[in-house]
């Protein structure tokens, strides 16, 4: 009479190797549970880590080597985040050597981000029967001015008429597009003088 002896096979941990494992023989079944919207990646040191899920409208970005990729809001640029203007329809004059405030010609906006553009667009029309000069201001600070040259006045725009018994009539055409490096409230003025003769705004 012969006798049979079942033997089942104890196997280890360490006795299973990927050499072991047949391609494509581990299912989704098979895998540890993790949390809706995680995403697998790897760490500096090569292992597998979940990536957090991320919020709605978030994006994945890469955070740099040595790093997993994060949900990160989308960046702002590429886009017009908002749109502000005045248009002056009645008359401004000035006799002044200084500068002074073209009434009226004043806008203000506040910059989605530190990194926003703002780009400044102003049209003047007027005469004088001598010169004058504009220029462009973000709060006090005059911006796209030219630079400074022995006692010439620094301006963003500039018309000369030397015959001081005639007179001319002009349009200043300005676009400027500055970075305030700001999200507080902006303001944006233009101001004019007059070279010895009353500058109109028309």
């Amino acid at each position: 009479m012969a006798l049979i002896k079942v033997i089942t096979p104890s196997v280890t941990d360490a006795n299973i190797t990927t050499a072991k494992v047949t391609d494509n023989a581990i299912t989704l079944a098979k895998m540890a549970s993790g949390t809706d919207g995680n995403i697998i990646s790897y760490d500096a040191s090569g292992n597998p880590v979940a990536i957090a899920t991320g919020s709605d409208g978030q994006i994945l970005t890469s955070t740099g080597a040595g790093s997993p990729p994060a949900f990160e809001a989308a960046p702002g640029g590429g886009k017009i985040g908002q749109v502000v203007s005045v248009t002056k329809t009645d008359t401004f004059s000035t006799s002044s050597s200084s500068y002074v405030d073209i009434t009226g010609l004043t806008v203000n906006i506040t910059p989605s981000a530190s990194n926003s553009k703002i780009l400044v667009l102003y049209t003047v029309n007027g005469g004088t029967n001598q010169h004058s000069f504009t220029r462009l201001l973000r709060g006090s600070t005059a911006i796209s001015i030219g630079d400074a040259a022995s006692s010439r006045t620094r301006a963003t725009t500039g018309n000369f008429y030397e015959n001081a018994s005639g007179s001319m009539a002009y349009t200043y055409g300005v676009n400027f597009l500055d970075s305030p490096s700001s999200t507080s409230e902006l303001t944006y003025k233009a101001q004019i003088l007059a070279g010895g003769a009353t500058y109109v705004n028309r």
